[in-house]
């Protein structure tokens, strides 16, 4: 019976830490807003925002965007703070960069930080074979590592599957991964939380 009750006590012990490390919020420390202000060799990787659902559909076609999974009215919104809140701290833009896929390239637009480029290598690779994933990896590292030294800070918005495999962090629907390229490697220096949905 107390083997019973330990383990019970331990399982209610290891949920408790789990839920609150779910429920904690991502918070970007003074530290990261300075460096942004700097932006000496900074890069934002951002998730688009919010586009209810995963993937897309099967027969989606790039040029399309009525084909692909896509911003809601929610996900606008949050676009258009995710900029607002660059502009608030003061965080100068030097270039957008974004996928070509609607939901990344209306978040970028809708962000308002200046003209987007589309880049191919900052595309989906939730589908994707293994070499395809790799080469857009090698070319997105190689336009971050372009970035060192350079001030201004460039805003990329792109896909969680990406981030992930450039990081190691899978960001939420419109947060920002704050990377540079430093010392031939990726440096993650800090994470920019994402607006609240309204």
């Amino acid at each position: 019976m107390g083997t019973r009750r330990t383990w019970f006590g331990l399982v209610t012990v290891v949920i408790t830490v789990v839920l609150c490390g779910l429920s904690s919020p991502v918070v970007a420390s003074e530290q990261v807003w300075e460096e942004l202000r700097d932006g000496t060799g900074m890069v934002i990787l951002y998730r688009h925002a919010l586009a209810p659902g995963s993937g897309d559909p099967s027969n989606f076609d790039i040029a399309t965007c009525s084909t692909q999974r896509n911003l809601s009215n929610a996900g606008r919104f949050q676009a258009r703070d995710m900029g607002a809140e660059l502009r608030r701290r003061g965080v100068r833009v030097r270039r957008v960069l974004s996928s070509p896929w609607c939901r990344s390239r209306e978040t970028a637009e809708l962000m308002r930080l200046g003209p987007v480029h589309t880049m191919k290598r900052f595309g989906s690779t939730y589908t994707t074979p293994a070499q395809i994933t790799k080469r857009r990896a090698d070319l997105a590292l190689r336009t971050i590592a372009r970035q060192s030294g350079r001030t201004g800070v460039v805003v990329v918005t792109s896909h969680q599957v990406n981030i992930n495999d450039l990081t190691g962090i899978a960001p939420t629907s419109g947060e920002g991964i704050v990377v540079r390229y430093e010392g031939n490697e990726l440096q993650v220096v800090g994470r920019v939380p994402a607006p609240a949905i309204r």
